[in-house]
């Protein structure tokens, strides 16, 4: 699993700057810029914690949702061999090879998030 944290759906990266002696990322996954730091781990996860509550805070006065980057629309490169099986079997079952690949991304990522503790 990558270094991240999780707060209130949205994810932060997490890296450290050895030059700086420092802990630092930023909120994945929205168009605006929002970074946050700390000098310990601690520090760091109250800094991301905050970071979030302040982006909500800054969509409310402005008078905006907090945005997301996901369009629910992307582009993906897989092996041939596999596109044909997942072609088929879309056909086998009756849907669009999107819906297929949709189905199966939902079924792999509620899995995922079931195991690592994120849902109910």
């Amino acid at each position: 699993m990558k270094d991240v944290m999780i707060y209130q759906d949205y994810i932060g990266s997490v890296h450290y700057s050895t030059e700086d002696e420092t802990f630092f990322g930023k909120i994945e996954g929205i168009n605006d810029l929002i970074s946050f730091e700390g000098a310990s781990v601690g520090e760091l996860k109250a800094a991301f914690e905050e970071a979030v509550e302040d982006y909500f805070e800054l969509c409310r006065l402005n008078e905006k949702e907090p945005e997301r980057m996901y369009k629910g629309s992307f582009n993906i490169r897989i092996r041939p061999e596999l596109h044909k099986q997942a072609a088929q079997m879309a056909m086998i079952e009756g849907k669009s090879l999107n819906q297929y690949i949709e189905d199966a991304i939902e079924q792999y990522s509620v899995n995922k998030a079931l195991e690592l503790g994120l849902t109910e």
